[in-house]
């Protein structure tokens, strides 16, 4: 299956904006806030965007950070592991020191406790010792039926271990770079599902983020001969992070596409006229999450795709 109705997410502790990823994410911006306000904020946020799930169905599992190591970015788990339908579990590299202490074996335990099954853990951490990274599904983009993998490269993407992913997964790499201008300069966007969601039958794609003409040929030839509708966005509407959304499956096995308040804002009426041919959409004010943290709704929930006994 594509989507899955069991997400993931870390409650935090000590959220603020982290100074070792504000260096290539350019979606974080400073707040005029002391970090104990920035945290509790984010920790509202986050309650109530847990509410919303729940509220539709969807089986949301809350694991708490722990105060020591000092983890600013664990709301964002999906950046260091995944969870597949194989029973496997694959653990990422990552670019920010601090972010590889968000990396914890006993969340393996707890979702064991639940009833799901872990057959294998697929470790490519070591890669960090070369200076190489792949930052999980904020990185890599699974079209999970049609077995391909989208990946816009950066500081945070290396091709080679993409390429690695892929042949471990059995998927067909779909390899491209997506830029954004920052300060009149066009720099590579640091991940991408900010501006790539795939859904079951539909993608919204900021197309006019990937510069190389063959390579967006490329990447639109995949989605159309996959029966993807392309849901297109601007690069505006991505930076207001209309590009990072996830179908999930809540009660009664119904599809709703999971977004921000201010994604869902930033889109024209027909763009979520043509999501909601599809699926209803469920969105959450993250505000305080998505400027500090320079991710949104999608990098918040790790999708658990793993058996159950």
């Amino acid at each position: 299956m594509q989507i899955t109705n069991t997400i993931l997410m870390i409650r935090p502790v000590n959220f603020r904006m982290n100074e070792q990823t504000a260096v290539n994410n350019y979606f974080m911006e400073e707040m005029d806030l002391k970090n104990k306000s920035i945290n509790e904020k984010a920790q509202e946020e986050f309650d109530a965007f847990v509410r919303v799930l729940r509220a539709k169905g969807v089986n949301v599992i809350v694991i708490d950070d722990k105060k020591d190591p000092d983890t600013p970015d664990s709301i964002f788990p999906n950046n260091w592991i995944s969870f597949h339908t194989s029973g496997n579990v694959a653990i990422y590299p990552m670019y920010a020191e601090n972010r590889r202490l968000e990396r914890r074996e006993d969340i393996f335990d707890i979702l064991e406790e639940q009833g799901f099954i872990i057959n294998d853990i697929i470790d490519y951490t070591s890669a960090e010792e070369e200076g190489v990274f792949l930052e999980g599904t904020g990185s890599i983009l699974k079209d999970r039926v049609k077995q391909k993998a989208y990946c816009a490269l950066s500081e945070r993407a290396h091709e080679e271990l993409f390429i690695e992913f892929c042949e471990d997964f059995d998927c067909f790499p779909v390899i491209f770079t997506a830029y954004q201008t920052v300060n009149g300069e066009r720099l590579p966007i640091y991940h991408t599902n900010v501006m790539m969601a795939m859904a079951e039958d539909f993608v919204v794609i900021c197309l006019d983020s990937i510069d190389d003409k063959k390579e967006r040929k490329n990447v639109v030839d995949h989605l159309r001969k996959d029966g993807k509708e392309i849901i297109k966005i601007s690069e505006e509407q991505m930076h207001h992070f209309a590009g990072n959304m996830l179908q999930v499956i809540g009660a009664n096995e119904k599809r709703f596409m999971v977004m921000s308040s201010q994604a869902y804002h930033s889109l024209a009426q027909e763009q979520i006229e043509n999501i909601e041919k599809y699926c209803e959409i469920i969105h959450s004010p993250l505000d305080t999450i998505e400027t500090c943290g320079g991710g949104s709704a999608r990098c918040m929930m790790a999708e658990v795709f793993l058996p159950k006994s």
